[in-house]
């Protein structure tokens, strides 16, 4: 069914171009519950080592004039995490018998591990340098995902254009740190 006539933006061939929900099952809504609350998890693990320096450490250091406050990191993250999710489910929900879908699926969970460990390097060491290396890593592994899903799913690999977004930022934001606390 062509809603807008921009369908093929979003929609490949014999995926899905019509407005029917992906959950159609207690099994779906369980996966979808499940793939949110993994990068969710994942964040608040993450948040155990900003919490201890953000109030301390990070106040001490000389910080770009770019730096957004304190409150716009959690809505941003939480909005990015759900998103995330959302992605891995509609790409699990292609096929976990494909190859594809496994191989993007394990780009998704080192990707995740990274995002996990940047929080432990960057503020629980406290390292702007080992969290810059982190982030990089980070940012080109989220790009690597982005196209890998675009091959199964247009519209699981648009829903991580505001991660990459939001992580090439943070990377300006960690690198500005390291050059400025030498």
């Amino acid at each position: 069914m062509q809603v807008t006539g921009y369908e093929k933006l979003f929609f490949m061939e014999g995926e899905s171009s019509h407005m029917e929900s992906p959950v159609k099952t207690l099994q779906d809504a369980a996966l979808l519950i499940g793939a949110v609350l993994l990068p969710m998890l994942t964040g608040a693990i993450g948040s155990f080592a900003t919490a201890t320096n953000v109030s301390g450490w990070y106040q001490t250091i000389q910080r770009p004039w770019f730096t957004p406050p304190g409150w716009l990191f959690g809505p941003a993250w939480t909005t990015l995490y759900i998103l995330m999710g959302i992605s891995l489910f509609l790409i699990i929900k292609e096929g976990w018998e494909r190859r594809e879908v496994k191989v993007a699926c394990g780009i998704f969970f080192v990707q995740l591990f990274f995002n996990g460990i940047w929080s432990f390097l960057f503020f629980g060491i406290p390292s702007p340098f080992l969290g810059l290396i982190c982030i990089i890593i980070l940012w080109c592994l989220i790009l690597w995902m982005i196209v890998c899903f675009y091959r199964i799913s247009r519209v699981a690999a648009y829903l991580n254009i505001p991660y990459i977004c939001w992580v090439s930022f943070a990377t300006l934001l960690n690198a500005s740190i390291y050059l400025l606390n030498p």
